[in-house]
């Protein structure tokens, strides 16, 4: 969960620095305020097209030799990506080549957290008993508000001690140099990790059988299923995340001119109240069920926009809060068991890279433009109910997706491997013949 912080510290901090920052820098020429929120919400998207082919790439070395090497990999990656981003000459001093060497650092970001995701759940949810799998995997997905509450932090700090023209001029920058001290914390704490037990077991059982294949051809034939299915619980949990946490403050700000401090403030408490309730979501999905607690949390994110955003419009900083709790509480419902549940479709030779495939193809046409769908629609209707509409559409989406998924709660990954391995067989068995 520490080097999850880490990771996720680093991403997310482009999603705030996009929605203040990043529009004026690099995209001084888009039009207005909106345009240039939108330009830079571009850029925020590229880091979602590049997750899917870091997931690719490293679930099948991560499958092949192991968890740990690759995630001490992703999170130099992402460390270095971030900091230089920390160093970028903007717009008016190298014209194009700042949008550019943005967009750049931005799809080695998004390559890095691409392999993260999968490899730092499945350490834990491999490591984990089947009767308690959906409360410890949920601790790795709790990392995430946790890194986005450090980042909101830093950018909220800096905003309130400098003036305007101090935070856009240098004092965001500071926010992305700190990258490099908290990776040397995480890559550490990384270095001490150890491979689960299953996965070495399943590693020297394919050391055996020579014809084992790894990747993202080999889930797709075998499993297509638990891809597809994956992909689909993704949806509105991916959108209403970036709803929550990047638009909102867009649609706060632009509509309302609300002050950009006090929302990153009420942002701060949100997240510390997503940490919290997300271990909890995690055991209920160890009691009751994977499939209802899901379920709740697609319906739900349906509700919440028609919910929110007149609690938003009240410009009360008590009630935008109470808003922003409900919108994270629902996502929890959803976040929290998707390790359990990703885990629990694959066998261990293929499980890398089954789930950062579901995982992460999701977020090109979910998270990534999530923000900008929103603030075109805002700009084009200058009004939220097509905002809802469009997350209306996505909890149909997932809650198909959750109605043919089948029930995990509880299941041995031995059991899952053992079946794997009868059906490799079976199915070696027919081609000879």
């Amino acid at each position: 969960m520490a080097g999850t912080v880490v990771e996720w510290y680093e991403f997310f901090l482009y999603a705030t620095a996009a929605t203040l920052v990043f529009g004026a820098l690099f995209f001084p020429d888009a039009g207005t305020e909106l345009d240039a929120i939108i330009a830079a919400f571009v850029t925020f998207a590229v880091g979602f097209i590049a997750r899917p082919l870091g997931g690719i790439v490293f679930g099948h070395f991560g499958d092949k030799v192991g968890r740990k090497k690759l995630l001490q990999l992703s999170i130099i990656l992402i460390g270095a990506a971030t900091f230089l981003m920390g160093c970028l000459p903007g717009f008016d001093q190298i014209g194009y080549w700042a949008p550019g060497l943005l967009v750049a650092l931005r799809f080695i970001q998004g390559f890095a957290i691409g392999g993260e995701w999968g490899g730092a759940v499945l350490l834990v949810a491999e490591h984990s008993p089947a009767d308690k799998r959906g409360f410890w995997a949920s601790w790795p997905q709790a990392g995430v508000p946790m890194g986005n509450m450090l980042a909101t932090v830093v950018l909220w700090v800096m905003s309130g001690i400098l003036s305007d023209a101090e935070f856009q001029a240098w004092g965001w920058r500071v926010a992305f140099w700190l990258s490099a001290v908290i990776v040397i914390v995480g890559y550490y704490i990384r270095t001490k990790v150890t491979e689960a037990p299953i996965f070495l077991e399943a590693q020297a059982e394919s050391a055996k059988v020579k014809s084992t294949s790894y990747g993202v051809v080999e889930v797709m034939k075998r499993y297509p299923r638990g891809v597809f299915t994956a992909m689909g619980l993704r949806v509105a949990e991916n959108i209403i995340y970036y709803i929550v946490v990047a638009f909102s403050i867009t649609y706060l700000k632009t509509v309302h001119d609300f002050d950009v401090t006090t929302v990153l403030g009420l942002l701060i408490l949100a997240h510390a109240f997503h940490f919290v309730v997300i271990p909890f979501y995690g055991r209920l999905s160890d009691t009751i069920g994977r499939r209802p607690v899901y379920m709740a949390g697609a319906v739900l994110s349906g509700v919440w926009a028609f919910v929110a955003f007149p609690m938003f419009d009240t410009q009360n900083p008590i009630i935008i809060l109470a808003a922003i709790f409900l919108g994270l509480g629902v996502h929890g419902l959803m976040y929290a068991g998707q390790p359990a549940i990703m885990a629990e479709m694959f066998p261990t030779r293929m499980r890398y890279s089954g789930v950062s495939l579901g995982y992460q193809v999701t977020s090109i046409f979910a998270g990534s433009l999530a923000p900008i769908i929103a603030s075109t629609l805002l700009k084009d209707f200058g009004h939220w109910l097509p905002v809802a509409l469009y997350l209306v559409v996505a909890s149909v989406i997932t809650i198909v997706a959750v109605y043919f998924a089948r029930e995990t709660k509880g299941a041995s990954l031995r059991d899952l491997d053992r079946a794997d391995i009868a059906a490799q067989a079976g199915s070696e068995v027919r081609a000879q013949a």
